[in-house]
């Protein structure tokens, strides 16, 4: 425009008039971004936080203070190549679901379910993972080779301590479950077991979410020199889960915090 103006011999104002903008908005030059230490931010995420996509990196981004549009976090995470490879899923027949009612506060309904893994010498192990289906917070991860019914009620126990017990929990029909020392257990506490069907892990939907991220942030990310060493990296995983991981069905706040501001309601 000021070539244009120039050779018509027209003045800045009587150009102005003509294309009808403001003075100063011809005489706006841009900025250039600098973000280099947005960048460097998001690479030191990404890297400690090998599964997380651009959603939840820019939720801790924007806790930190250093972006505030979205935008400008997926352009960046794109221009840096942080991507994730995204699975590709087989394709199943269609069923029915049978939609459970979600729990309208803490301590209403958990769910419990296993997840196998093993240490480096192929020494298998079991992590009996409990959440609590409101909240999404999971007050615990017990890991062991071996985990029984018994032991079940020992956890169910330690946790009664600390928070209460829930109404009903949820579970699948295996033998640690549908055995004797928890049915009593249930009984003598008045808490209801709830049994999903055979062959229908969706109706205990939030349980089977949780252990998808668990496999795939923990369990998958890491390898395990001993009992021990699982137990220590699991339990520090859940510590974070609880406290410091963006939950995106609670609007990106973590379960500890959802649990705390809804406390009241």
């Amino acid at each position: 425009m000021s070539r244009a103006r120039e050779s018509l011999g027209l003045s800045e104002r009587k150009a102005c008039l003509l294309v009808n903008i403001s003075a100063s908005v011809y005489r706006y030059r841009p900025k250039a971004d600098n973000d280099d230490a947005l960048r460097q931010r998001l690479r030191e995420l990404a890297g400690q936080r090998k599964r997380f996509g651009s959603p939840r990196l820019h939720i801790l981004l924007k806790r930190e203070g250093l972006v505030i549009n979205h935008k400008r976090t997926e352009r960046i995470y794109r221009e840096e190549g942080l991507a994730l490879r995204k699975k590709r899923r087989r394709k199943g027949a269609a069923g029915a679901r049978v939609m459970m009612p979600s729990p309208q506060r803490t301590n209403e309904r958990w769910s419990m379910d296993f997840v196998t893994d093993s240490i480096v010498t192929g020494r298998r192990f079991r992590a009996l993972a409990i959440i609590d289906d409101y909240s999404r917070e999971c007050p615990a991860i017990e890991v062991d080779t071996s985990l029984g019914g018994a032991r079940v009620v020992h956890v169910l126990e330690r946790l009664a301590e600390n928070r209460g017990l829930p109404e009903v929990i949820t579970i699948d029909n295996g033998p640690e479950f549908a055995g004797r020392a928890l049915d009593e257990w249930a009984y003598r506490k008045g808490v209801k077991l709830s049994f999903i069907r055979p062959g229908k892990p969706i109706e205990n939907a939030y349980i089977e979410s949780f252990n998808g991220r668990f496999r795939d942030e923990c369990l998958n990310t890491n390898w395990f020199i001993s009992l021990k060493h699982a137990r220590d990296i699991i339990e520090d995983w859940r510590k974070d889960y609880n406290e410091v991981r963006p939950h995106s069905s609670l609007k990106g706040a973590t379960p500890k915090e959802y649990a705390e501001t809804t406390a009241g309601l």
